[in-house]
């Protein structure tokens, strides 16, 4: 019994699931000569297609949400990046190596493989944007971590780079301009705060300041915090777990909006006026005084210089996806 292609034809112009199926199934029975001999072969055709569907194309956050001054990540952001995650040094002999993605993400097997059983440490965090603004430090005692012993550090079952909260950091290379900006970070951070006041995140380097850290003073012990340059800006809403955090500084008051797991904060005090910058970033300390080192894993790090209140709830839809943090 023939099936005749006009039928198959039919259906693949539909749209729909089913439509890519039977478009596969079409291009089978094209290369049958444009029939199906009986219909067990049709049936054998059809649980090949499921058995075997075609791969969906890859669509990172910033295929979606494009524009980002900078991106450091240790999954794939974009599917146009063709760049390496991060380079690595392994502590045994200081060598380094760059560690791509495979399958959308970083590469512990190869990460792995190099450390060889020893700790690696990143030298430098690729940036993803597309404006080459990597993240990176030559000195070896203040890298942070992305090995221990041989196993890729983990957060919540994905890869983290790991602040010692004594001395590592990592800098943008070139400065930023940034006004009207939007950070979306994904950190987990320690209970304790060994011997200093704060723990850091990040901070830029001149004195109008955008920086976020978490703080082990007083009773606000252990909650975010938010440093101008002038004031100093509180928020109740905060874990010691792996957390998602959107920071904004917008142009117009109320010049400071933030989200955490995608809870809006609540500030006792907000700034005066927008703070903007053109400087280089450090993430892992408070740069003017190279103090208040984080302690905590750090996974995504992104920022734009342009208001994305809008595209928030996308973008932390996106990250949630991946992360399963909330």
């Amino acid at each position: 019994m023939a099936l005749g292609l006009g039928i198959v034809v039919y259906w693949a112009t539909q749209s729909g699931p089913a439509a890519a199926i039977v478009s596969a199934f079409k291009s089978r029975v094209i290369a049958d000569g444009g029939t199906v001999e009986s219909p067990s072969c049709a049936k054998s055709d059809v649980k090949f297609l499921l058995d075997n569907p075609e791969p969906v194309d890859f669509t990172g956050l910033l295929n979606d949400y494009s524009g980002a001054a900078a991106a450091y990540s240790l999954r794939l952001l974009d599917n146009t990046y063709s760049g390496n995650a991060i380079k690595v040094r392994r502590s045994s002999d200081n060598a380094e190596q760059d560690i791509a993605f495979t399958n959308n993400e970083l590469d512990t097997a190869s990460l792995e493989t190099f450390a060889s059983g020893t700790d690696a440490f990143v030298t430098t965090w690729y940036d993803q944007s597309g404006n080459g603004v990597d993240a990176a430090n030559s000195n070896a005692s203040s890298q942070p971590k992305i090995v221990s012993s041989g196993s890729t550090i983990l957060e919540n079952g994905k890869a983290a780079v790991e602040f010692d909260n004594t001395d590592d950091y990592l800098d943008t290379i070139s400065t930023i301009n940034v006004s009207n900006s939007s950070y979306f970070i994904v950190a987990q951070m320690n209970a304790s705060i060994s011997s200093q006041d704060y723990s850091y995140i990040f901070s830029n380097h001149g004195s109008t300041r955008q920086s976020l850290a978490k703080r082990g003073q007083g009773t606000d012990t252990d909650k975010l915090y938010v440093y101008d340059g002038t004031a100093s800006h509180i928020d109740g809403l905060h874990s010691l777990s792996q957390e998602m955090i959107s920071l904004f500084f917008p142009l117009t008051p109320p010049y400071l909006d933030m989200y955490v797991d995608g809870s809006a904060s609540s500030f006792g005090s907000l700034p005066n006026g927008s703070k903007t910058f053109n400087d280089k970033i450090s993430i892992g300390r408070f740069q003017p005084n190279n103090t208040h080192f984080f302690d905590g894993h750090l996974q995504e790090f992104i920022l734009y210089n342009s208001d994305e209140t809008s595209n928030r709830t996308g973008i932390e839809t996106n990250i949630n996806d991946f992360y399963s943090i909330y």
